[in-house]
């Protein structure tokens, strides 16, 4: 289960208080006694891209991670949103800054929540509008692999693994759609 990592109030610095709000809420909040804010907790948003080669969508870029947490590990290119933008925008952004990739996005493609975490991965597919890459610091390595081809052990996120998984049988339906799910 999630637990508040709230312990001072954002609002004056006095130490908060978990319990119910008494104004019908339903859920524990940290609320400050000394001057009643109630602060709220929300899941963050991960936001990323499927980016795929070539007329029949057959190459996938994937991106090698030179940051923790999973160093090493592979994942498509997606990062936490930001203020300000919009799960698209922060799509494109995160697949530009991690891989250097020049992309079009298509549509929205997974929405993966992962409740233990506190976060929701959104996943878009993007065509990639050249096989160049240009992977910022966080990336080791950017290339395309074919499905057979995909380190799938060595993949760095349940929700890569999945959202991966539905892009090739998607492909060889011959259709996409949007694909929803819990990682627990």
């Amino acid at each position: 289960m999630f637990r508040s990592k709230i312990k001072h109030c954002r609002e004056c610095g006095a130490a908060v208080e978990h319990r119910l709000p008494g104004d019908g809420d339903t859920k524990v909040r940290a609320i400050c006694p000394q001057c009643g804010t109630i602060h709220y907790e929300n899941p963050l948003n991960v936001v990323g891209t499927v980016p795929f080669w070539g007329a029949d969508g057959a190459q996938v870029l994937l991106c090698k991670r030179n940051i923790e947490p999973r160093f090493g590990k592979w994942t498509l290119p997606a990062g936490f949103m930001e203020l300000g933008e919009s799960t698209l925008e922060g799509a494109v952004r995160e697949t530009q800054e991690e891989a250097g990739a020049d992309i079009e996005i298509l549509d929205l493609f997974t929405v993966l929540n992962v409740v233990r975490v506190g976060q929701v991965h959104f996943y878009y597919r993007a065509r990639l509008l050249s096989d160049t890459f240009k992977p910022g610091h966080e990336t080791q390595e950017a290339r395309l692999f074919r499905e057979e081809e995909i380190p799938w052990e060595e993949l760095a996120f349940r929700t890569v693994k999945e959202t991966l998984e539905y892009y090739f049988e998607d492909r060889r339906q011959g259709r996409f759609c949007v694909h929803t799910g819990d990682i627990v």
